[in-house]
């Protein structure tokens, strides 16, 4: 036969390209916990520079670092560099006129501190628990320094529109002698919700919070400091409210402030805590002081309430017309009914009267996902939004108008940042064979073309990482059910192995959902759990998002059976099709994957190991406890006195005695959502009943493993084992 040199070089290029496949090294434990996460990207006014704000494992200090970083693209070239060392430093925000970069942190004022020019020596090493402040640091580099101070932390802050002011919250402050007076009168005794107070917004100078900062400070004002030592020196109150204060926002042209009020316990048991405000700056010209203006120092002003609604608002942004406030919902809806729908994108008119109809509206009301992120641009709303399992960049520039695809790449993209003079946005992107970077685009209609300005993460992107796939069934009632399927690196999806052991890997939330999109935590590893040789079922039952309102309700009132036969329907269509073995099924999942984890197993013996976190086994002392109570109602139609019933028949501890299932169990001691008490409870089920079982407590853990790094390593690293001792993988898999 003969060979040409085109066939030759087809066949050395696909023996090239199979020696490449094969030497990427397998992701290990540790090169999965040593991930790079990115909390906050914020671009500059004039979008040459990104302040990134990372987050990765610390494993001496036992904490996670947060960080910040600057990438600059100037006539010079384009430069990433380190801004903070602190490791406590977050939520950075550009100066309108980008001179400075606000940031809140939890470092040690700098008396008793190195600089975060220091290099690194003896840093941190005992930098916790201090509240937060806000920092100033100047794009150039050099010094962060301390604008605001005092016992109490800084809620929110935001920049003034002609940047000489900051305006801040905090909790309502308290002179020394109040402080004695209350300690001397109640101990260490915790008045619940009776001792609570609100906050008070203030504005801060900051030309004159700089010149405080080199200064030192005059006898006179350090006395004061002694006797107030919860106000920041020049800071004057502009308004207060019996509740915590929360994104605070300055309108563009630097008239109004806004913000979202919230419970001061920060616990979501009543709607009308989590409403949107705003905030006339009567104060003279914007940002200026009094003084400045040349006025009588004015009366603290009075917020004015815009929404009255049942929904938890997050998110605000003011449209370029300082008069719309753009929100999402986290959970509730803008509707006077309390009901759960997707996290859609709304804008509120605050210059309508309180209540009046038509203030709220909604925005692209034909798309049928969640809009998971957005920003808003000079004459667009830029978001992020799922349908199914991708999550892609939309824009639109009304709000009746359909929301328009801008980018072909499949994936996830999260977190956007738009500039205000600049068509640039920045954001960060993801798939399943592509770790978490930032991307930078010149502008929205160029986004397939938009540039990685961070590679944190190539350690895990050189790794033979897992392929993935959607996968579809039927349920009982005909309703089409989606989910992934994560394979074992080696495993092309469009030519599967037959018969694979298989992990149902459940999410939590309800409404959220698995799909196209890379992650490397305690909480999402099924990276990790394929590389171990399982192929990852990932199902969005019905409950989940991205697959229309209607979906997301349908787990009302059967708060984890409905859910329940959805998931074990998609197992039964896997095995049914040879996609899994039956004799190697296992499962797991936390936090609401948790709770379908403990049901699922009182509903099937077939499973032969389950891993589980911060689930619940009854509803009624959950409801209790939890922070979130009004979803608990909601999902099971009502309190436990007004649906007893239905919170007996769908707890799985009412059916404990089924279980046969070995289960390895996981809970932060200082969970209030799920309450560790609940994992108590399925642990001393199990052992009474002599299932094999084993219980992981985390201290100082609350819902989130998000303290010690080390917690969510040993979490992982004792599930895998848990599932390889349990669940078998066959030889040769």
């Amino acid at each position: 036969m003969k060979i040409t040199r085109k066939t030759l070089l087809t066949v050395l290029l696909g023996l090239a390209s199979f020696s490449f496949a094969q030497s990427k090294p397998k992701l290990t434990l540790d090169t999965f916990f040593n991930s790079v996460s990115y909390s906050h990207v914020a671009l500059s006014p004039d979008g040459n520079s990104v302040v990134i704000e990372t987050e990765r494992a610390d494993w001496d200090q036992k904490i996670f670092r947060k960080d910040l970083w600057l990438y600059r693209d100037d006539a010079k070239g384009a430069t990433l560099i380190q801004l903070t060392q602190s490791g406590h430093d977050t939520e950075p925000k550009w100066s309108p006129d980008g001179h400075w970069i606000a940031f809140l942190s939890e470092r040690k004022p700098a008396s008793e501190k190195n600089s975060d020019d220091d290099k690194g020596k003896n840093k941190d090493k005992d930098d916790k628990g201090e509240p937060a402040q806000i920092y100033l640091i100047s794009p150039a580099g050099g010094e962060a320094m301390t604008l605001t101070e005092g016992e109490e932390e800084v809620h929110t802050f935001a920049w003034s529109a002609d940047s000489h002011t900051i305006y801040f919250a905090t909790r309502h402050p308290w002179t020394k002698t109040q402080k004695d007076d209350y300690r001397k009168q109640w101990k260490d005794v915790v008045q619940y919700r009776t001792a609570e107070r609100g906050d008070t917004i203030f504005a801060l100078d900051v030309s004159a919070a700089l010149a405080r900062h080199t200064a030192a400070p005059a006898k006179s004002e350090k006395e004061e400091t002694e006797k107030q030592p919860d106000l920041t020196p020049g800071a004057r109150a502009i308004a207060t409210l019996p509740l915590r204060i929360d994104s605070l926002i300055t309108s563009p042209d630097g008239s109004k402030l806004a913000f979202v009020s919230n419970a001061i316990n920060q616990r979501q048991e009543k709607t009308e805590d989590v409403e949107i405000y705003s905030l006339d700056l009567i104060h003279g010209p914007a940002g200026a002081s009094p003084a400045q203006a040349g006025e009588k120092k004015p009366p603290p002003a009075e917020p004015r309430q815009l929404t009255h609604n049942q929904a938890i608002e997050v998110r605000p942004h003011w449209a370029s017309d300082s008069r719309h406030i753009f929100f999402s919902v986290e959970v509730g809806d803008v509707t006077n009914t309390y009901r759960d729908v997707q996290p859609h994108l709304y804008w509120v008119d605050s210059e309508k009267p309180d209540a009046e109809s038509g203030s709220v509206e909604q925005w692209s009301k034909d798309f049928m996902g969640p809009v998971e992120h957005y920003a808003v641009a000079a004459d667009a709303i830029l978001a992020s939004a799922r349908l199914g399992t991708e999550v892609a960049m939309y824009s639109a520039t009304k709000p009746d108008q359909s929301l328009h695809k801008l980018s072909s790449w499949p994936g996830t993209f999260e977190t956007i940042s738009a500039a205000t003079h600049s068509p640039r946005i920045a954001f960060v992107y993801s798939s399943l064979q592509k770790p978490a970077e930032i991307y930078l685009a010149d502008n929205p209609d160029k986004l397939d073309q938009a540039r990685p300005i961070t590679a944190f993460n190539q350690t895990l992107a050189q790794s033979d990482l897992p392929q993935g796939k959607p996968y579809r069934w039927k349920a009982d009632d005909g309703t089409t059910i989606e989910g992934m399927l994560i394979y074992p690196p080696g495993i092309d999806p469009d030519k599967p192995a037959k018969r694979l052991p298989l992990f149902t890997f459940i999410h939590g939330g309800p409404a959220d959902a698995d799909g196209n999109h890379f992650a490397a935590d305690w909480y999402q590893w099924s990276a990790l759990a394929a590389t171990n040789g399982w192929l990852v079922f990932e199902p969005n039952y019905r409950g989940s998002s991205g697959y229309g309102d209607k979906f997301l309700q349908q787990i009302v009132p059967q708060i984890v059976s409905r859910p329940g036969k959805d998931i074990l329907e998609g197992v039964d269509a896997l095995i049914k099709d040879g996609t899994a073995d039956p004799d190697h099924l296992t499962i797991g999942g936390y936090s609401y994957g948790g709770y379908m984890t403990n049901w699922l197993i009182t509903q099937t013996t077939r499973f032969k190991a389950a891993v589980t976190g911060a689930g619940a086994v009854e509803h009624i002392g959950n409801w209790g406890n939890d922070d979130t109570t009004m979803d608990d109602a909601y999902f099971l139609g009502g309190r436990p006195w007004e649906a007893p019933q239905r919170y007996h028949d769908e707890a799985a501890i009412f059916q404990i005695d089924k279980v046969r299932t070995p289960t390895h169990m996981v809970a932060g001691a200082d969970d209030i959502r799920v309450a560790v008490l609940e994992d108590y409870l399925l642990e001393h089920a199990l052992y009474s009943l002599g299932v094999p079982n084993k219980l992981l407590i985390f201290p100082g853990e609350g819902h989130s493993l998000s303290k010690n790094p080390w917690h969510g390593k040993i979490k992982v690293r004792e599930e895998l084992n848990w599932l390889q001792k349990y669940g078998g993988i066959p030889a040769g898999n």
